[in-house]
């Protein structure tokens, strides 16, 4: 099984070369490195330039965002898997690739591992993520891209990156090919990359549009919120106590169209006993 490692970037010099190092230290040489930049100015360019006899592929043009330049990596890939190792990010030690194609080779859809986050200013954690992914799990997180190998067949048939999304796409694409198209994945006991913190879904003023996106998906894909989903967001004790109720028929659920309806009525008569209780 062949692996595609992609890093986008815009205008992160320092971030960029610390990512392109951690790929190049691997011990495993059986990858291809693809770089996509946004026409960065502020010396990104000459950074690619340097090591650009170690990708496979680059390309440095204006793009419509961190999602359309995804896309573009996938494009290009020939890999079996994906990997995505955005700018600043970088491979917990040099033997993360050598240790992960093994795993591969059991051609589940996906296969993650851990992360350690690292925020500014403060000392970096371990982030583990669950053997089991469902709906109770998408509902308040997410897998971390920079430790998630992607088939990319999935891609071919659910399709890429939603563009319209600027924050949540990844997160909307995994709930997609898990929860409904039942995509299979295995958790292995690895930790893969370091997440340093300081993107757009993590500054403060982006959580607004952070919330906006993940309820403008609900409702076009899921009908699951409907007028109810501000009610639901009310505490995580309450969300947990309906979606608890409803999570273990759910992926049969998101595919029939009338027991969707049936499941509106039933969480959005829940939530308003919530706020009567309240009251």
């Amino acid at each position: 099984m062949k692996l595609s490692i992609i890093t986008i970037n815009y205008n992160d010099v320092i971030g960029l070369e610390r990512t392109i190092k951690s790929v190049l230290e691997q011990t495993a040489s059986d990858y291809e490195y693809i770089i996509i930049d946004g026409n960065s100015t502020d010396g990104s360019k000459e950074i690619i330039a340097k090591y650009t006899h170690h990708f496979s592929y680059n390309s440095s043009e204006p793009d419509h965002g961190v999602y359309d330049a995804m896309n573009k990596g996938i494009k290009n890939a020939t890999g079996d898997y994906l990997l995505f190792l955005n700018s600043g990010d970088t491979l917990f030690n040099p033997e993360v690739i050598e240790k992960v194609l093994p795993h591969l080779r059991s051609e589940h859809d996906l296969i993650y591992g851990d992360l350690y986050m690292v925020p500014t200013n403060q000392p970096s954690f371990k982030h583990t993520y669950p053997k089991s992914l469902d709906f109770t799990f998408f509902k308040q997180t997410s897998l971390g891209h920079p430790a998630t190998f992607i088939k990319k067949e999935l891609f071919e048939k659910h399709g890429n990156y939603r563009t319209d999304l600027h924050i949540v796409s990844d997160w909307a694409f995994f709930l997609k090919v898990i929860c409904v198209g039942q995509a299979t994945y295995k958790k292995i006991d690895l930790v893969v990359s370091n997440f340093y913190e300081g993107g757009i879904s993590t500054t403060a003023n982006n959580k607004a549009k952070h919330k906006a996106e993940i309820k403008k998906v609900l409702l076009e894909h899921y009908g699951l919120y409907n007028s109810s989903f501000d009610a639901l967001l009310l505490t995580s004790q309450e969300n947990d106590r309906i979606f608890g109720q409803v999570n273990p028929q759910l992926q049969l659920v998101t595919t029939n169209q009338y027991l969707l309806k049936i499941l509106n009525k039933i969480i959005a008569f829940m939530a308003w006993i919530l706020k009567k209780k309240r009251s």
